[in-house]
Parts: structure tokens; sequence; C-alpha cells
């Protein structure tokens, strides 16, 4: 590939990582580095959101008002669900001897059988998030994770399959919230993967990973070879996600703070990416 190939990573985090990333985005195009026409955008999870909330054509100061702006913000559904408790139980599946395909379908069977709300009421969140619901004419890639299987699911613009519904696999938080059947089959939120699969991003010369929640284990985007800048969220921001980064009430705070982020880091990602 040809040094001028870049690829943005934006992973998974809630809708605290949305409004995060959505902040961290536009500040750095503010300062002068727009990242969101890199020539691929992998999105988990809450990435999944902001990758095709970035590639509707909707400018960025919008997309930002749509976060932080609580007359803007678009209708959200309480987890209802003990994040501590959740982690805990993700954390002991995830640090056993177990092969990691192995380890996904355990977390899937947890997901399978979790009391959550229907597919159609969380599909209705999942389309009001999006300003478009076609996929755009970018090389966008989508994670989930087969329920069944535990093996990941590369959702793209060829796959077959609509954007909303791609989405709502990526985001299909285990425990949380319900599976999505797609052509039979039982997606989960891609995270369960690794929090970015920023290693999806291989073979590419530079590349911006967003991280809002750490990965378990060695951070997969240290298996790239490029160039790899890496945003993770400084203490102010972890003091605006709180306790439950689902919460729908931590948008507004979540989004200002990554773009106080943003702007701080918006010189070294300009090197970085120019």
């Amino acid at each position: 590939m040809s040094e001028s190939v870049r690829a943005l990573v934006l992973g998974g985090g809630g809708v605290a990582g949305i409004a995060w990333e959505t902040g961290v985005l536009a500040a750095l195009a503010d300062g002068g580095v727009d990242v969101t026409g890199a020539d691929r955008i992998i999105g988990t999870s809450a990435g999944s959101t902001v990758a095709a909330q970035i590639t509707s054509g909707l400018p960025l100061p919008d997309l930002l008002a749509r976060q932080a702006d609580p007359a803007l913000q678009t209708p959200e559904l309480p987890s209802g669900v003990p994040m501590d408790e959740l982690w805990a139980m993700l954390l002991q599946i995830n640090e056993g001897p177990l092969d990691p395909v192995v380890k996904r379908r355990e977390v899937g069977a947890m997901a399978l059988a979790a009391s959550t709300v229907s597919e159609a009421r969380r599909r209705t969140v999942i389309e009001a998030r999006l300003p478009v619901h076609e996929w755009p004419a970018r090389d966008l890639v989508i994670v989930a994770v087969d329920a069944r299987t535990g093996e990941p699911r590369l959702f793209g613009p060829g796959s077959g399959v609509g954007l909303v519904d791609a989405v709502a696999a990526s985001c299909a938080v285990p425990g949380v919230w319900p599976c999505v059947t797609i052509d039979g089959a039982r997606y989960m939120d891609g995270g369960v993967r690794t929090s970015t699969n920023a290693d999806l991003a291989a073979g590419f010369d530079r590349v911006l990973v967003l991280a809002p929640m750490p990965e378990l284990g060695e951070p997969s985007w240290t298996r790239l070879k490029g160039t790899v800048e890496v945003i993770e969220p400084d203490a102010v921001s972890l003091g605006a996600f709180g306790d439950n980064p689902l919460a729908p009430e931590v948008r507004t705070p979540s989004a200002e703070a990554g773009y106080a982020q943003g702007r701080a880091a918006a010189a070294r990602v300009a090197r970085m990416w120019h």
C-alpha cells in the first residue's frame, strides 16, 4: 500500500464512547486535521455508530451538537443492568484458560439467554442515531460477533446486510441488549472480540485509534506495523463517563470532554496523519 493510506479505528464504549469520539473528531477537525476522510474506517460497537454518522454527509459540528445539546439528542433506553456485575462476569470469562473463540461462545451463550428489550425496540434506537440508513461509498468495516460460533463478522457496503442492522449487531452489548438476527444468525457486540479491533487495520501505514474503553489483554493495535496514534480517555473524560457509560445522561459531559481532548491532541495527530 502507498504511504498515503490511512485508517481510522473507532472503538466501543457505550453512549459515552459515541459522544466522546464525536467530540474528539470534531475538535481534531477544528484543529486542522479532519481524519474522517481516512481510506478505511473500522467501527466497533459505539464506534460503529460513530463510523456510520461521520460517513453520512452530516457535518461534524452538527454531529457534535447531536451529542452535546440535550435538545438535539436522540432517544436512548436505560440499560437497567448493573455495569459492575456485567463487567465482572465478562472479566471472569475472559481470564479463563479457554481458547478465545470458546470464550466468545461463552459470552454468546450468556447474551442469548439474557432477558432484554425486543430486537425491534432496540432497532428504533439505532435508526434514530443514524442520519442516513444507507451504506456510504466508502471502505467502512463494522465488526460484530456471531453469538453461537464466537466468530467475528465484518459488515460493509458489499456485505448484503443493511447499515442499521450491521450497527445494531455491533452495538448489541451482551447481557444488556438483544442479539441481532441477520439471515438466521444471532450477532452480538463486536467488542467481544476486542474493544477496538484495531488489528483489522493491518497493512495501513498510518492508523489513528480512538479507544474509549481499555482492551482486555494486549491491545490489538500493538500488532500493527505502521505508525499508530492512540487516544484514550484522560481523567476528565473518565469522570464524564461516570460509573455507567451506557447511561443516556453522560452524553453531554462526554462530548465536551472528548472535544477538549481532541483539541489537545490535534498537533500530534496532524504530524502523524499528514
